[in-house]
């Protein structure tokens, strides 16, 4: 199991509140320094899949406190290993109990900081969904897959569609606001692209790359979906799997592609079944995100957050 190390700024007047607050909580071990004659910076490793839970805790019980400020971080190794660390821990603390939330995951202080990460709007993220549309415009031109799953290794469209899932999950209009516009404007962009490309290059609509993105099928769904639950699930293990976001882009970005080659070389009508393909594996891969999150205990922090998610979760699967 993976480490994590909290790093927590208190007053020092508050230490040994906090010491003693820790003696309770699952946590292999502590200690602190002194920052200033004023503050204290207390450290805490413990696992991954107790972060959470004590993250909530001392978020619960000091973020009201002035100066208060926790650091999440990611610990490659620690000696004496975690099995022992853990059998000193039982020996010395065994009053310790299992946390009730004990789950296989990442925080989801972590989970929103990595997807919140890949959101982001900027020209690298705009250059990249250019030259992914380019080159999955020649390669459905040509006819050739290999150059077309090329294309989807470099479309960074995996983070927006898992950040639009978790805001609906978690209720968190920003999040939700900050991964439709990026989102939106990387399809715009490609679409653009692609009619561009679909007006310089003769388009024939009979090719194989062109006719099997415009037939819509169970497997299309049952793809979208499958590829919706690993997104989410690379995600909430902490994996950074690139085969995944080329899955993601692989149910996508051809489709759109096609519907923006199609319009560019005139075939109005035809394009529409294209558009449907693409419409259909964007909601089923959001919808696989959001039912993925919360099988995975994905929730928010307050119970009024949790009023808002809930609602929010259920607008999302409607829509």
């Amino acid at each position: 199991m993976a480490l994590r190390l909290i790093e927590m700024v208190i007053p020092d007047e508050k230490k040994v509140e906090v010491q003693s607050s820790l003696e309770d909580q699952p946590v292999l071990t502590y200690w602190n320094e002194e920052i200033t004659d004023e503050r204290t910076l207390i450290k805490v490793l413990l696992t991954s899949k107790e972060t959470e839970c004590v993250l909530d805790f001392l978020e619960n019980r000091f973020s009201s406190v002035e100066d208060f400020r926790i650091i999440l971080l990611s610990v490659e190794a620690s000696i004496p290993r975690e099995e022992e660390s853990e059998e000193e821990v039982k020996k010395e603390r065994p009053q310790v109990q299992e946390s009730e939330e004990n789950i296989d995951r990442v925080s989801r202080e972590e989970l929103y900081a990595d997807i919140n990460d890949a959101t982001e709007l900027n020209m690298v993220y705009l250059g990249m969904v250019v030259l992914a549309s380019i080159i999955a415009a020649m390669g459905i031109f040509r006819e050739n897959i290999a150059v077309i799953v090329g294309a989807m290794i470099i479309a960074p469209i995996m983070g927006p569609n898992m950040a639009l899932s978790l805001s609906a999950t978690l209720g968190d209009l920003k999040l939700a606001k900050k991964a439709f516009t990026t989102s939106a404007a990387g399809i715009i962009v490609a679409f653009i692209v692609s009619v561009f490309l679909g007006f310089l290059v003769p388009v024939d609509s009979k090719i194989l790359t062109i006719v099997v993105r415009r037939t819509l099928g169970l497997g299309d769904f049952v793809l979208a979906l499958s590829v919706g639950c690993a997104g989410a699930l690379a995600y909430t293990s902490g994996i950074s799997n690139p085969l995944i976001g080329v899955m993601v882009a692989v149910a996508l970005l051809p489709p759109l592609v096609t519907f923006g080659l199609m319009v560019g070389g005139g075939f109005m009508t035809a394009s529409w079944d294209a558009l449907l393909l693409f419409l259909t594996n964007l909601i089923c891969v959001n919808l696989a995100g959001v039912v993925t999150f919360l099988i995975r205990g994905i929730r928010p922090l307050s119970w009024w957050e949790a009023n808002r998610a809930k609602k929010s979760t259920i607008i999302a699967v409607l829509v």
